[in-house]
């Protein structure tokens, strides 16, 4: 595969990442409370997360998927009620500070969930890749466009963590904290809410 058939797949990646969803709230939200590590934690752990679905898209999930409609149903399910228990506990706040002492961990493991529980993160991939992907790809191929795919993804999100806590805009995010968990929970809710539905 050469840099001509990975341009449009790279373009696509990169408009995806920076598109903002649940995945930015929750990397806003770990960002605020725990500062730069874990706010990149969260990123690594997006990225992550977004490499696995996009080695399982490229090596056949379009295929499980419509024969085995029930495990798409259920993984919905599934990431639809994580965003609600994520929502659920930025409502009752944070309460204390001892929130930031595994913060590394914290974010790292949100930011994996809420990749690999966001349904929409696989059909995105299997719109995008439906496309480029062909049935005679060697593993090689795959694991290509996989790793792409993860840097493009958990790069954008460790980019805007390093961002917002390098600049004033992280303060200001400090300070009115209650008010930026409740919208960002509100958010949440909602994406859970319309993924159930």
């Amino acid at each position: 595969m050469d840099l001509a058939a990975l341009t449009p797949i790279i373009v696509v990646l990169i408009l995806g990442a920076m598109s903002p969803g649940p995945s930015l709230v929750v990397l806003l939200r770990n960002t605020v409370e725990g500062g730069k590590r874990r706010g990149v934690a969260c990123g690594f752990g997006h990225g992550i997360g977004f490499g696995i679905y996009a080695l399982i898209a490229v090596t056949g999930i379009a295929q499980l998927k419509a024969s085995a409609s029930n495990a798409a149903t259920a993984l919905e399910i599934v990431g639809g009620l994580f965003l609600l228990v994520l929502a659920g506990l930025m409502f009752r706040g944070s309460g204390n500070e001892e929130s930031h002492t595994s913060s590394g961990r914290q974010g790292f493991s949100e930011g994996f969930l809420i990749a690999f529980l966001n349904p929409k993160i696989l059909a995105f991939q299997l719109a995008v890749f439906s496309q480029f992907v062909q049935p005679d790809f060697i593993w090689n191929e795959r694991i290509l466009i996989a790793t792409v795919a993860m840097i493009i993804d958990g790069g954008w999100y460790i980019l805007v963590a390093l961002v917002i806590s390098g600049t004033p805009l992280l303060p200001m995010l400090e300070n009115n904290g209650r008010k930026v968990e409740l919208t960002m929970a509100t958010v949440l809710a909602g994406f859970g809410i319309w993924i159930l539905l």
